[in-house]
Protein backbone atom coordinates (compact mmCIF):
# COMPACT_ATOMS: atom_id res chain seq x y z
CA UNK A 1 0.00 0.00 0.00
CA UNK A 2 1.39 3.59 0.42
CA UNK A 3 5.18 3.99 1.07
CA UNK A 4 5.51 7.64 2.94
CA UNK A 5 8.94 9.00 3.67
CA UNK A 6 10.84 11.38 6.10
CA UNK A 7 12.38 13.55 3.84
CA UNK A 8 14.57 17.04 4.13
CA UNK A 9 12.35 19.44 3.45
CA UNK A 10 13.14 23.02 1.12
CA UNK A 11 12.51 25.53 3.15
CA UNK A 12 12.80 29.48 3.86
CA UNK A 13 15.94 30.32 6.22
CA UNK A 14 16.32 33.20 8.16
CA UNK A 15 17.97 34.92 5.43
CA UNK A 16 14.46 35.34 3.77
CA UNK A 17 12.65 37.42 6.90
CA UNK A 18 9.07 37.11 8.29
CA UNK A 19 8.47 33.55 7.30
CA UNK A 20 4.47 35.14 7.13
CA UNK A 21 5.37 37.35 4.43
CA UNK A 22 6.91 34.47 2.21
CA UNK A 23 4.20 32.57 2.13
CA UNK A 24 0.92 32.63 0.04
CA UNK A 25 -2.37 30.82 -0.36
CA UNK A 26 -2.12 27.74 -3.42
CA UNK A 27 -1.46 29.71 -6.90
CA UNK A 28 -5.24 29.07 -8.31
CA UNK A 29 -6.67 30.48 -5.85
CA UNK A 30 -4.59 33.90 -6.49
CA UNK A 31 -5.46 37.09 -8.89
CA UNK A 32 -3.44 39.19 -10.15
CA UNK A 33 -3.36 41.98 -7.54
CA UNK A 34 -3.03 39.50 -4.61
CA UNK A 35 -0.30 38.40 -6.41
CA UNK A 36 1.54 41.94 -6.37
CA UNK A 37 -0.25 42.30 -2.79
CA UNK A 38 2.46 39.29 -1.66
CA UNK A 39 5.29 40.76 -3.95
CA UNK A 40 5.43 44.01 -2.26
CA UNK A 41 5.45 42.99 0.90
CA UNK A 42 8.58 40.90 0.78
CA UNK A 43 10.18 40.07 -2.74
CA UNK A 44 10.75 36.63 -0.84
CA UNK A 45 7.85 35.24 -1.47
CA UNK A 46 7.27 32.09 -2.61
CA UNK A 47 4.00 33.04 -5.10
CA UNK A 48 7.04 34.49 -7.50
CA UNK A 49 8.31 30.79 -7.84
CA UNK A 50 5.01 29.08 -7.92
CA UNK A 51 2.62 31.44 -9.81
CA UNK A 52 5.37 33.30 -12.29
CA UNK A 53 4.52 35.63 -15.08
CA UNK A 54 5.81 37.32 -17.88
CA UNK A 55 6.97 36.36 -21.72
CA UNK A 56 9.43 33.54 -19.99
CA UNK A 57 7.27 32.79 -17.32
CA UNK A 58 9.20 29.44 -16.37
CA UNK A 59 12.50 30.47 -17.15
CA UNK A 60 11.71 33.28 -15.12
CA UNK A 61 10.74 30.68 -12.01
CA UNK A 62 13.73 28.53 -12.75
CA UNK A 63 16.27 31.64 -12.63
CA UNK A 64 14.58 32.91 -9.52
CA UNK A 65 14.31 29.56 -7.52
CA UNK A 66 18.56 29.38 -8.57
CA UNK A 67 19.50 32.51 -7.26
CA UNK A 68 17.42 31.93 -3.85
CA UNK A 69 19.20 28.93 -3.62
CA UNK A 70 22.19 30.38 -4.50
CA UNK A 71 21.41 33.30 -1.89
CA UNK A 72 20.85 31.05 0.74
CA UNK A 73 17.35 32.60 1.04
CA UNK A 74 16.21 28.85 0.09
CA UNK A 75 17.74 25.66 1.58
CA UNK A 76 17.09 22.04 2.88
CA UNK A 77 17.35 20.52 5.90
CA UNK A 78 20.60 18.79 6.94
CA UNK A 79 18.06 15.93 8.75
CA UNK A 80 15.06 14.21 7.40
CA UNK A 81 12.08 14.36 8.82
CA UNK A 82 8.25 14.54 9.41
CA UNK A 83 6.53 17.78 9.28
CA UNK A 84 3.25 18.34 11.34
CA UNK A 85 1.11 21.22 10.10
CA UNK A 86 -2.19 22.63 12.00
CA UNK A 87 -4.24 24.97 10.53
CA UNK A 88 -6.77 27.11 13.14
CA UNK A 89 -9.83 28.31 11.82
CA UNK A 90 -13.43 30.14 12.36
CA UNK A 91 -15.99 28.55 10.21
CA UNK A 92 -19.82 28.45 10.77
CA UNK A 93 -19.11 30.64 14.22
CA UNK A 94 -17.21 27.93 15.28
CA UNK A 95 -13.40 27.51 16.00
CA UNK A 96 -12.06 24.31 14.39
CA UNK A 97 -8.43 22.93 13.82
CA UNK A 98 -7.22 20.40 11.25
CA UNK A 99 -3.75 18.33 11.99
CA UNK A 100 -1.78 16.59 9.28
CA UNK A 101 2.34 15.66 8.24
CA UNK A 102 3.82 16.65 5.22
CA UNK A 103 5.93 13.75 4.12
CA UNK A 104 6.83 12.53 0.66
CA UNK A 105 4.73 9.64 -0.96
CA UNK A 106 5.95 7.59 -3.15
CA UNK A 107 4.26 7.82 -7.00
CA UNK A 108 1.69 5.11 -7.99
CA UNK A 109 -0.43 5.12 -11.33
CA UNK A 110 -4.27 5.51 -10.32
CA UNK A 111 -4.95 1.83 -11.56
CA UNK A 112 -2.75 0.45 -8.35
CA UNK A 113 -5.59 1.34 -6.12
CA UNK A 114 -3.14 2.81 -3.93
CA UNK A 115 -3.48 6.64 -4.36
CA UNK A 116 -6.86 7.09 -5.51
CA UNK A 117 -8.42 10.23 -6.98
CA UNK A 118 -12.41 11.39 -6.88
CA UNK A 119 -12.32 14.28 -9.80
CA UNK A 120 -11.75 15.17 -13.25
CA UNK A 121 -8.67 17.08 -14.29
CA UNK A 122 -7.89 20.00 -16.84
CA UNK A 123 -5.06 19.56 -19.12
CA UNK A 124 -4.10 23.12 -19.63
CA UNK A 125 -3.52 23.24 -16.05
CA UNK A 126 -1.77 20.03 -15.55
CA UNK A 127 0.90 21.63 -18.87
CA UNK A 128 1.45 24.81 -16.67
CA UNK A 129 2.41 22.84 -13.73
CA UNK A 130 4.76 20.61 -15.67
CA UNK A 131 6.57 23.32 -17.60
CA UNK A 132 7.03 24.96 -14.00
CA UNK A 133 8.50 21.47 -12.89
CA UNK A 134 11.06 20.87 -15.75
CA UNK A 135 12.41 24.80 -15.12
CA UNK A 136 12.56 24.12 -11.43
CA UNK A 137 12.79 20.02 -10.40
CA UNK A 138 10.70 21.23 -7.19
CA UNK A 139 7.31 20.98 -5.73
CA UNK A 140 6.28 24.48 -4.07
CA UNK A 141 2.99 23.19 -2.98
CA UNK A 142 2.10 20.21 -1.13
CA UNK A 143 -1.41 17.90 -2.61
CA UNK A 144 -3.45 17.38 -0.37
CA UNK A 145 -4.57 13.65 0.35
CA UNK A 146 -6.30 11.78 2.95
CA UNK A 147 -6.68 8.14 4.56
CA UNK A 148 -8.52 5.95 7.09
CA UNK A 149 -7.24 5.78 10.78
CA UNK A 150 -10.52 4.90 12.66
CA UNK A 151 -8.28 3.81 15.58
CA UNK A 152 -6.25 6.94 15.46
CA UNK A 153 -2.88 4.98 15.26
CA UNK A 154 -1.06 8.02 13.57
CA UNK A 155 -3.27 10.63 14.55
CA UNK A 156 -2.65 9.91 18.37
CA UNK A 157 1.17 9.62 17.76
CA UNK A 158 1.27 12.84 15.60
CA UNK A 159 -0.43 14.75 18.97
CA UNK A 160 1.77 12.98 21.28
CA UNK A 161 4.19 14.58 19.22
CA UNK A 162 3.15 17.93 18.90
CA UNK A 163 2.47 18.59 22.98
CA UNK A 164 4.93 21.30 23.04
CA UNK A 165 5.15 24.71 21.19
CA UNK A 166 5.36 24.60 17.31
CA UNK A 167 8.55 25.65 15.74
CA UNK A 168 6.69 28.09 13.83
CA UNK A 169 3.57 30.03 14.68
CA UNK A 170 1.21 33.09 12.96
CA UNK A 171 -1.75 34.51 11.92
CA UNK A 172 -2.46 35.52 8.81
CA UNK A 173 -4.90 38.45 7.48
CA UNK A 174 -7.15 35.71 6.51
CA UNK A 175 -7.64 35.23 10.54
CA UNK A 176 -6.17 31.33 9.78
CA UNK A 177 -3.13 30.19 12.48
CA UNK A 178 -0.87 28.16 11.01
CA UNK A 179 1.88 26.04 13.01
CA UNK A 180 4.62 23.99 11.99
CA UNK A 181 6.43 21.53 14.08
CA UNK A 182 9.53 19.09 12.65
CA UNK A 183 9.64 15.22 13.94
CA UNK A 184 13.22 14.53 12.94
CA UNK A 185 13.98 11.07 11.46
CA UNK A 186 13.78 8.92 14.57
CA UNK A 187 12.05 5.65 15.76
CA UNK A 188 8.88 7.85 16.21
CA UNK A 189 8.94 8.83 12.54
CA UNK A 190 9.70 4.80 11.88
CA UNK A 191 6.45 4.40 13.56
CA UNK A 192 4.56 6.90 11.42
CA UNK A 193 5.87 5.63 8.09
CA UNK A 194 5.06 1.66 9.05
CA UNK A 195 1.65 2.86 9.78
CA UNK A 196 1.01 3.89 6.25
CA UNK A 197 2.13 0.79 5.08
CA UNK A 198 -1.31 -0.87 5.17
CA UNK A 199 -3.16 2.44 4.04
CA UNK A 200 -4.94 3.58 0.73
CA UNK A 201 -5.27 7.47 0.25
CA UNK A 202 -7.31 9.66 -1.52
CA UNK A 203 -6.05 12.99 -2.84
CA UNK A 204 -8.76 15.70 -1.61
CA UNK A 205 -7.09 18.45 -3.76
CA UNK A 206 -4.20 18.54 -6.17
CA UNK A 207 -5.48 16.38 -8.63
CA UNK A 208 -3.25 18.60 -11.40
CA UNK A 209 0.05 18.38 -9.24
CA UNK A 210 -0.42 14.69 -8.54
CA UNK A 211 -0.63 13.94 -12.34
CA UNK A 212 1.54 16.29 -13.07
CA UNK A 213 4.18 14.33 -10.44
CA UNK A 214 3.68 11.04 -13.24
CA UNK A 215 4.06 12.78 -16.04
CA UNK A 216 7.37 14.28 -14.74
CA UNK A 217 8.69 11.37 -13.53
CA UNK A 218 8.14 9.34 -16.49
CA UNK A 219 10.22 12.14 -18.72
CA UNK A 220 12.62 11.80 -16.32
CA UNK A 221 12.82 8.19 -16.62
CA UNK A 222 12.87 8.94 -20.72
CA UNK A 223 15.41 10.89 -20.40
CA UNK A 224 17.62 8.92 -17.96
CA UNK A 225 17.90 10.91 -14.72
CA UNK A 226 15.39 8.65 -13.11
CA UNK A 227 17.46 5.06 -12.67
CA UNK A 228 16.28 3.73 -9.24
CA UNK A 229 13.05 3.38 -7.35
CA UNK A 230 14.25 5.42 -4.79
CA UNK A 231 15.24 8.56 -6.63
CA UNK A 232 13.46 11.77 -5.15
CA UNK A 233 11.19 11.99 -8.58
CA UNK A 234 9.91 8.57 -7.60
CA UNK A 235 7.79 10.69 -4.59
CA UNK A 236 5.52 13.82 -4.15
CA UNK A 237 5.19 15.84 -1.25
CA UNK A 238 2.14 15.78 0.12
CA UNK A 239 0.07 16.63 3.35
CA UNK A 240 -1.81 13.59 5.26
CA UNK A 241 -4.70 14.66 7.02
CA UNK A 242 -7.04 11.89 8.91
CA UNK A 243 -10.74 12.03 7.39
CA UNK A 244 -11.86 11.07 10.31
CA UNK A 245 -10.41 14.72 11.61
CA UNK A 246 -12.79 16.85 13.01
CA UNK A 247 -11.50 20.13 11.67
CA UNK A 248 -12.08 18.57 7.91
CA UNK A 249 -14.67 21.17 6.36
CA UNK A 250 -16.07 20.66 2.43
CA UNK A 251 -17.79 23.86 0.81
CA UNK A 252 -20.05 23.34 -1.82
CA UNK A 253 -19.24 24.71 -5.47
CA UNK A 254 -22.67 26.52 -6.82
CA UNK A 255 -23.39 26.45 -10.80
CA UNK A 256 -24.37 29.99 -12.49
CA UNK A 257 -25.56 29.17 -16.30
CA UNK A 258 -25.74 31.56 -18.53
CA UNK A 259 -25.93 32.36 -22.49
CA UNK A 260 -28.47 29.93 -22.85
CA UNK A 261 -30.65 30.77 -25.43
CA UNK A 262 -34.50 30.98 -25.49
CA UNK A 263 -34.16 30.62 -21.23
CA UNK A 264 -37.98 30.93 -19.75
CA UNK A 265 -38.16 30.68 -16.64
CA UNK A 266 -41.46 29.36 -16.16
CA UNK A 267 -40.70 26.60 -18.35
CA UNK A 268 -37.98 25.91 -16.66
CA UNK A 269 -39.81 25.26 -13.88
CA UNK A 270 -42.55 22.95 -15.06
CA UNK A 271 -39.66 20.63 -16.80
CA UNK A 272 -38.05 20.60 -13.11
CA UNK A 273 -41.42 19.62 -11.60
CA UNK A 274 -41.11 16.19 -13.40
CA UNK A 275 -38.52 15.25 -11.67
CA UNK A 276 -38.14 17.42 -8.56
CA UNK A 277 -41.07 18.81 -5.83
CA UNK A 278 -40.82 22.17 -6.37
CA UNK A 279 -41.56 25.10 -3.15
CA UNK A 280 -41.16 28.35 -3.51
CA UNK A 281 -39.19 29.91 -1.15
CA UNK A 282 -37.13 33.31 0.32
CA UNK A 283 -33.73 34.02 -0.41
CA UNK A 284 -33.30 34.31 3.70
CA UNK A 285 -34.69 30.45 3.88
CA UNK A 286 -31.99 29.12 0.90
CA UNK A 287 -29.69 27.90 3.82
CA UNK A 288 -32.02 26.50 6.31
CA UNK A 289 -34.12 24.67 3.60
CA UNK A 290 -30.91 23.01 1.78
CA UNK A 291 -29.36 22.15 5.59
CA UNK A 292 -32.73 20.45 6.60
CA UNK A 293 -32.92 18.27 3.30
CA UNK A 294 -29.18 17.59 3.55
CA UNK A 295 -30.42 13.80 3.21
CA UNK A 296 -32.03 14.36 0.28
CA UNK A 297 -30.83 15.24 -3.13
CA UNK A 298 -31.75 19.00 -2.66
CA UNK A 299 -30.77 22.20 -4.75
CA UNK A 300 -32.25 26.22 -4.32
CA UNK A 301 -33.19 27.27 -7.96
CA UNK A 302 -32.53 30.90 -8.37
CA UNK A 303 -34.19 32.70 -11.29
CA UNK A 304 -35.89 36.31 -11.97
CA UNK A 305 -37.18 38.56 -10.93
CA UNK A 306 -35.28 37.49 -7.13
CA UNK A 307 -37.30 33.89 -7.15
CA UNK A 308 -35.66 31.21 -5.40
CA UNK A 309 -37.38 27.54 -5.55
CA UNK A 310 -36.31 24.38 -3.33
CA UNK A 311 -35.72 21.37 -5.32
CA UNK A 312 -35.90 17.65 -3.86
CA UNK A 313 -35.66 14.79 -5.91
CA UNK A 314 -38.56 12.48 -6.59
CA UNK A 315 -37.89 9.25 -4.82
CA UNK A 316 -39.88 6.83 -7.79
CA UNK A 317 -38.51 4.72 -9.90
CA UNK A 318 -38.74 6.49 -12.91
CA UNK A 319 -36.52 9.60 -11.62
CA UNK A 320 -33.94 6.60 -10.26
CA UNK A 321 -34.09 4.84 -13.55
CA UNK A 322 -33.79 7.83 -16.17
CA UNK A 323 -30.37 9.02 -13.79
CA UNK A 324 -29.32 5.68 -14.20
CA UNK A 325 -29.90 5.75 -17.90
CA UNK A 326 -28.03 8.62 -17.99
CA UNK A 327 -24.95 7.59 -16.11
CA UNK A 328 -24.42 4.25 -17.67
CA UNK A 329 -21.83 1.74 -15.58
CA UNK A 330 -21.53 4.16 -12.55
CA UNK A 331 -21.65 3.12 -9.04
CA UNK A 332 -24.22 4.41 -6.76
CA UNK A 333 -22.18 6.01 -5.05
CA UNK A 334 -21.23 8.25 -7.92
CA UNK A 335 -25.05 8.13 -9.34
CA UNK A 336 -26.12 9.07 -5.73
CA UNK A 337 -23.81 12.49 -5.82
CA UNK A 338 -25.70 16.06 -5.77
CA UNK A 339 -23.47 16.94 -8.37
CA UNK A 340 -24.39 14.17 -10.47
CA UNK A 341 -28.31 14.68 -10.33
CA UNK A 342 -28.42 18.41 -10.75
CA UNK A 343 -25.53 17.48 -13.86
CA UNK A 344 -27.54 14.60 -15.35
CA UNK A 345 -31.61 15.05 -14.67
CA UNK A 346 -31.17 18.91 -15.01
CA UNK A 347 -28.47 20.77 -16.92
CA UNK A 348 -27.57 17.58 -19.33
CA UNK A 349 -31.30 16.36 -19.71
CA UNK A 350 -33.76 19.38 -19.35
CA UNK A 351 -30.93 22.13 -20.54
CA UNK A 352 -29.02 20.42 -23.01
CA UNK A 353 -25.61 21.32 -21.35
CA UNK A 354 -23.59 18.30 -21.50
CA UNK A 355 -20.32 17.19 -20.22
CA UNK A 356 -17.92 18.33 -22.61
CA UNK A 357 -19.86 22.43 -22.68
CA UNK A 358 -19.55 21.91 -19.00
CA UNK A 359 -15.71 20.92 -19.01
CA UNK A 360 -15.24 24.15 -21.43
CA UNK A 361 -17.32 26.57 -19.02
CA UNK A 362 -19.27 27.23 -21.94
CA UNK A 363 -22.42 27.63 -20.50
CA UNK A 364 -21.67 27.08 -16.75
CA UNK A 365 -19.51 29.04 -14.48
CA UNK A 366 -18.46 28.76 -10.60
CA UNK A 367 -18.90 30.05 -7.40
CA UNK A 368 -18.63 28.99 -3.84
CA UNK A 369 -20.15 32.26 -2.52
CA UNK A 370 -24.06 31.94 -2.20
CA UNK A 371 -24.70 35.81 -2.52
CA UNK A 372 -22.44 35.92 -5.89
CA UNK A 373 -24.80 32.52 -7.34
CA UNK A 374 -27.99 34.93 -6.21
CA UNK A 375 -27.00 38.07 -7.23
CA UNK A 376 -25.33 37.11 -10.57
CA UNK A 377 -28.90 37.19 -12.41
CA UNK A 378 -28.37 40.80 -12.38
CA UNK A 379 -26.36 40.55 -15.09
CA UNK A 380 -27.65 39.91 -18.09
CA UNK A 381 -25.96 36.93 -19.40
CA UNK A 382 -26.93 34.46 -16.70
CA UNK A 383 -30.02 33.23 -17.20
CA UNK A 384 -30.65 31.23 -13.81
CA UNK A 385 -28.04 29.32 -10.75
CA UNK A 386 -28.42 26.54 -8.46
CA UNK A 387 -27.16 26.73 -4.97
CA UNK A 388 -25.98 23.24 -3.71
CA UNK A 389 -25.07 21.58 -0.14
CA UNK A 390 -21.26 20.27 0.02
CA UNK A 391 -20.01 16.64 -0.82
CA UNK A 392 -19.50 14.92 1.62
CA UNK A 393 -16.10 13.07 3.24
CA UNK A 394 -17.69 10.07 3.06
CA UNK A 395 -19.04 10.18 -0.55
CA UNK A 396 -15.36 11.03 -1.79
CA UNK A 397 -14.50 7.82 -0.56
CA UNK A 398 -16.97 5.83 -1.50
CA UNK A 399 -16.68 6.90 -5.22
CA UNK A 400 -12.60 6.79 -5.30
CA UNK A 401 -12.94 3.72 -3.72
CA UNK A 402 -15.35 2.70 -6.72
CA UNK A 403 -12.52 3.91 -9.41
CA UNK A 404 -14.70 6.61 -10.06
CA UNK A 405 -14.54 10.59 -10.34
CA UNK A 406 -16.73 13.27 -9.36
CA UNK A 407 -17.48 15.80 -11.93
CA UNK A 408 -14.95 19.00 -11.74
CA UNK A 409 -15.71 21.12 -8.85
CA UNK A 410 -17.83 19.03 -6.84
CA UNK A 411 -15.79 19.77 -3.61
CA UNK A 412 -13.41 22.66 -2.22
CA UNK A 413 -11.84 21.76 1.16
CA UNK A 414 -11.23 24.95 3.34
CA UNK A 415 -8.91 26.02 4.47
CA UNK A 416 -6.63 25.62 1.62
CA UNK A 417 -3.01 24.54 2.61
CA UNK A 418 -0.11 27.09 3.07
CA UNK A 419 2.18 27.49 0.27
CA UNK A 420 5.93 27.45 1.07
CA UNK A 421 6.14 26.25 5.06
CA UNK A 422 7.31 23.04 3.33
CA UNK A 423 8.94 22.20 -0.08
CA UNK A 424 10.04 19.16 -1.66
CA UNK A 425 13.37 20.16 -4.01
CA UNK A 426 13.51 16.55 -6.52
CA UNK A 427 16.91 17.85 -7.75
CA UNK A 428 19.11 20.39 -6.61
CA UNK A 429 20.27 23.58 -8.92
CA UNK A 430 23.77 22.86 -8.99
CA UNK A 431 22.79 19.50 -10.23
CA UNK A 432 19.97 20.73 -13.29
Amino acid sequence: MATVKAFPALRFTEKAGDISKCVCPPYDIISPEQREKYISESENNIIRLELPTGENAYENAGRSYRQMREDGILDTDSVPGLYVYEEEFSVYGNTKKIKGIFARVKLCEFSENIILPHEETLSKAKTDRFNLMCATYCNFSPIYSMYSDAERTISGKIDSLTNRSADIEFTGDDGITQRLWKIEKSADTDFIEKAFSDKQLFIADGHHRYETALNFRKKLIEDGIVTSDEHPANYVMMMLIDMENEGLVVFPTHRMIKDLKGFDADEAVKKISQFFNVSEISRSEIEASLSENISKKAFVFCVRPEKYYLLTMKENECTKELLSSLNPGKSDAYKGLDVTVLHSLILEKLFGIDKENMANQINLKYTRDIDEACDCLKNDEFNCSFILNATKVSEIKNVALAGEKMPQKSTYFYPKLITGLVMNEIIPPEKF
